[in-house]
């Protein structure tokens, strides 16, 4: 199984060479990981920001807790969940379907109502959690499509969410950050890649009922 191997690899790179730079075509590999992946109800009720900007990382970096990956990673991938559940997003995501699968947008009704029901009932704060749950599916996955690409990645929790919002645009565009990783390919000198894989053995982390 390629996939263990590749997950073996790769680490929470420390410090990135910023003379390298990832290609479109892998870029483009990555926005489709992303695009396919796992998602509650499907709706996928968030955003990817790619910045390569270079003057925008530095503006991003102080509020990043000054992490040099930040401006060193050829790339750094922002999600952004939405900041509340609306009724137009899931008419939206029904009409989606409907074209899709080419449905009548009149039988998913009901569908689009348990949904929309089953969102309203959890409360402002459950639905942030809930929402932003749903970008660490997405980032999972940029992760390991990132090591079978041998392209190296970090993911980050280390900044100021508001000040984000803020230099981006977001709040106004009903979006928050809730994860970032940026990625590119490791330094020769990052010690963290010298260092063995931290992980819980088998017998602990799993249990068999």
């Amino acid at each position: 199984m390629q996939l263990l191997e590749n997950l073996k690899w790769r680490y929470a790179t420390k410090k990135f060479d910023p003379n390298k730079k990832v290609p479109t075509k892998d870029i483009a590999k990555l926005k489709e990981v992303i695009r396919l992946s796992a998602s509650s109800y499907g709706l996928q009720m968030y955003k990817v920001l790619i910045i390569e900007d270079q003057k925008l990382k530095e503006k991003l970096k102080p509020v990043s807790w000054n992490q040099n990956q930040i401006t060193d990673a050829s790339h750094l991938f922002v999600f952004c969940s939405y900041t509340s559940v609306s009724e137009a997003y899931i008419k939206e995501h029904m009409s989606l379907i409907a074209d899709t699968q080419s449905k009548n947008i009149q039988d998913l009704q009901g569908y689009g109502d348990f949904v929309l029901t089953k969102l309203s009932e959890k409360s402002s704060a459950e639905q942030q959690t809930w929402l932003e749950k749903q970008t660490y599916l997405a980032m999972s996955n940029l992760l390991a499509a990132c090591a079978e690409l041998k392209i190296d990645a970090c993911p980050m929790e280390g900044f100021e969410v508001d000040k984000y919002n803020e230099i981006l645009g977001l709040t106004e565009k009903g979006l928050s950050v809730s994860l970032i990783a940026p990625i590119g390919y490791r330094a020769k000198d990052d010690y963290a890649q010298f260092s063995l894989k931290v992980r819980k053995p088998v017998e602990k982390l799993f249990e068999l009922l």
